[in-house]
């Protein structure tokens, strides 16, 4: 495909995610990164080796791990951005999921540096996880609070989704869920997200060269401020990564394009 082709088809879905973009972020390396730029070249190729923890039973998740899609996000439960983008994949969900086009996994990714409570909000998903109402808790956590909640405020919540509150308090305070939460953010740290949220889109089958192509013309159109692209395509073309809270407009739409492929 040449360049004129790239750029006739980039230009409807470029036009979206300029439009879209505004205010968009991701929370990186302890400050807030927001719009992005046009300024970039026409040929992209920063392809890398992406390689995913796979996803297992001890996973939060939404669907059939057997999905065309398996979109793996890391999250903060404190930060706003991910409060956006959890909206959104909740109802990219509720459009893909029930067909098995797309599941959704959650793990964890709190940034002590700028939201010191948010490691031990995580800790309280998990204790809900315990209870068999991970989903419920923080759904309650991102669409009826701001973050930054006490241990209070947790076992608040607890109980207004159903669980067992003193079962819940004893897992919180026993701290039976610091380490899983260190070791999931070291995984995100060590597939190189430094912001959230970081999402990595894991492909049931490898993406035609062309479509590789058209996505990441798309990404390049524009950048974080630091420079940086806001999404890529892995070498074996299986994993697509996703910087921020894109919005529900181009997620759907690169969701159509890999679906399409």
């Amino acid at each position: 495909m040449d360049n004129q082709q790239k750029q006739s088809l980039a230009v409807p879905i470029a036009i979206v995610l300029a439009g879209a973009l505004v205010g968009v972020g991701v929370y990186m390396s302890g400050k807030p990164v927001g719009t992005a730029t046009g300024n970039v070249p026409t040929a992209v190729n920063q392809a890398r080796d992406i390689v995913v923890p796979p996803v297992t039973s001890a996973d939060n998740t939404i669907g059939t791990t057997n999905a065309d899609i398996v979109l793996v996000e890391y999250s903060d439960t404190s930060c706003p951005f991910c409060k956006n983008f959890h909206s959104t994949m909740k109802t990219l969900q509720s459009e893909y999921g029930a067909s098995g086009k797309m599941a959704w996994v959650y793990r964890h990714f709190p940034i002590v540096q700028l939201h010191p409570t948010a490691p031990k909000e995580s800790e309280a998903t998990q204790c809900a996880a315990d209870q068999g109402k991970f989903w419920p808790y923080i759904d309650y956590v991102f669409g009826s609070t701001s973050g930054n909640l006490s241990t209070t405020q947790l076992s608040s919540i607890a109980a207004s989704v159903g669980l067992d509150t003193t079962t819940f308090d004893a897992c919180l305070s026993s701290g039976k869920h610091t380490a899983a939460i260190s070791a999931s953010v070291a995984e995100a740290q060590k597939l190189g997200a430094n912001g959230t949220p970081t999402s990595y889109l894991l492909l049931k089958k490898a993406l035609p060269d062309n479509v590789v192509e058209d996505i990441m013309y798309v990404f390049a159109q524009y950048r974080q401020p630091d420079g940086s692209l806001l999404g890529g395509v892995s070498k074996d073309k299986k994993v697509v990564h996703v910087s921020g809270a894109l919005p529900y407009d181009f997620m759907k739409g690169l969701i159509n394009i890999i679906l399409g492929a």
